[in-house]
């Protein structure tokens, strides 16, 4: 097979992927395309474009041993993933200081990388999804190794490794790393990758960018950083907001979080296509994370919440259309007492609360004067918080609902649990947020 170039190798390696089952009976928020920097991201561009599909860039490093680079001891991606090859490290003798030095020194060129793929736009979470990894062939297959490694690592529960070419034999050497292996042809004659393209030259670190940035617009995935002053304090944020947007969801992340939390992301992501602008931000500088704590103080969490809801108030021009929108909460864990805490302060307009596995006994003294209808979600197999939040709906005098999510634990890590949670989410913030806008 021969491709005039790697759009072309996008376009048929779609049409081939469209027709597995188990992607075809998947949401599209299930799915994730990740391109492998730099050739596979315009052929992953346009895969995910096809299957409308949210397209991300993969960035793996490979560990080389000391005194043999090429050789390969292990991997490292985003978030402090790191996979390793025991046996390597072990035959090669590598200490771990060798390798705490080849691992600093990686991650610096990784960070760089990001850097300049997806500038500060956050990676979107795979945890829970069936991710795509796409890139224009396979020669060796040690890159699309480590990059399956990687995405089971950050909490894929599904991969897929697609390419348009790869030699024969090719997935003998990677069935151990991907649930699925997909190539459009695998000739005998096999030399380069390029030999089967017209169009085969370098893809650069400015078309990579485009192609994110592209597809950042088309599923709205546009979050831009923000800073946000809360009284004396600047938080960092992100913030996704269209013309359309019929409310706003302020997220409040639990102890140990923070605005780059997978879950959440998740749930801000459903709710983006659902129509609601989300801002998920840090409540605490990077100073005030060091003292413990300040991660569990309600009344401190709850006044950087009010203050990031009078800021979003205060710049109507930052939510795309340039008016106010209805404002709600989404809180989790001990998150979700500070959205219940700061929501009782009268001169706040929020006009719902969503509270996901929720700590409301740690704002009780204030639950009586929360006003916006309340959604608490707690898990079947989440026993204590389940009896925590019987307790705390006793003491409201708003609008209210208890949802259980049978069989889920604390942290919904269930298959299906947090897709459930995001749509008990959305459907809440329709009815209370979007009766405010219409009103």
């Amino acid at each position: 097979m021969y491709f005039a170039d790697r759009n072309e190798a996008g376009r048929l390696l779609a049409e081939r992927l469209a027709q597995l089952d188990r992607l075809a009976r998947l949401n599209s928020e299930h799915v994730v395309v990740l391109g492998l920097p730099r050739g596979g991201v315009p052929v992953a561009a346009v895969v995910a474009n096809a299957l409308d599909v949210p397209l991300d860039v993969l960035v793996v490093r490979k560990l080389g041993v000391p005194f043999e680079p090429e050789l390969g001891m292990g991997a490292i991606g985003e978030h402090g993933v790191r996979v390793l090859n025991e046996a390597v490290i072990d035959s090669t003798g590598t200490s771990p200081r060798q390798l705490s030095e080849v691992e600093a020194a990686e991650r610096v060129e990784l960070a760089r990388r990001v850097r300049r793929y997806r500038g500060e736009q956050a990676a979107i979470a795979l945890d829970g999804r069936t991710v795509v990894i796409v890139d224009d062939g396979i020669a060796t297959g040690s890159t699309a190794r480590a990059a399956c490694l990687i995405a089971r690592a950050q909490g894929a529960v599904r991969v897929v490794l697609a390419v348009p070419i790869a030699p024969r034999g090719w997935t003998r050497r990677l069935e151990d790393v991907a649930d699925e292996l997909v190539s459009l042809d695998t000739p005998d004659d096999f030399f380069a990758i390029g030999q089967f393209y017209g169009d085969f030259s370098q893809t650069s670190d400015q078309e990579v960018s485009d192609c994110l940035r592209q597809a950042s617009a088309r599923t709205g995935r546009a979050d831009p950083e923000v800073l946000i002053q809360a009284g004396s304090a600047r938080l960092h944020g992100q913030l996704t907001a269209f013309p359309a947007s019929t409310g706003i969801v302020l997220f409040a992340h639990g102890s140990g979080s923070s605005r780059h939390s997978p879950r959440n992301s998740r749930v801000a992501t459903a709710l983006n296509r659902a129509g609601f602008a989300t801002l998920l931000f840090d409540l605490l500088t990077e100073e005030e994370e060091l003292d413990r704590a300040n991660v569990f103080d309600t009344a401190l969490l709850a006044d950087r919440l009010a203050g990031a809801t009078r800021w979003v108030l205060g710049h109507p021009e930052a939510l795309g259309g340039g008016g106010s929108l209805p404002v709600g909460y989404f809180g989790a864990s001990t998150g979700a007492a500070a959205a219940l805490w700061a929501a009782a302060e009268p001169d706040l307009p929020v006009k719902a609360i969503v509270s996901r596995g929720g700590r409301p006994d740690l704002a009780a003294a204030r639950l009586p004067d929360v006003t916006a209808p309340t959604l608490l979600i707690v898990g079947g197999n989440d026993g204590l918080v389940l009896d925590l939040n019987s307790q705390a709906q006793a003491r409201l005098r708003c609008e209210n609902q208890l949802a259980v999510v049978p069989g889920a634990t604390h942290l919904f890590e269930e298959p299906g649990a947090l897709e459930e949670v995001a749509e008990l989410a959305a459907d809440w913030f329709a009815d209370h947020l979007q009766r405010s806008f219409d009103a």
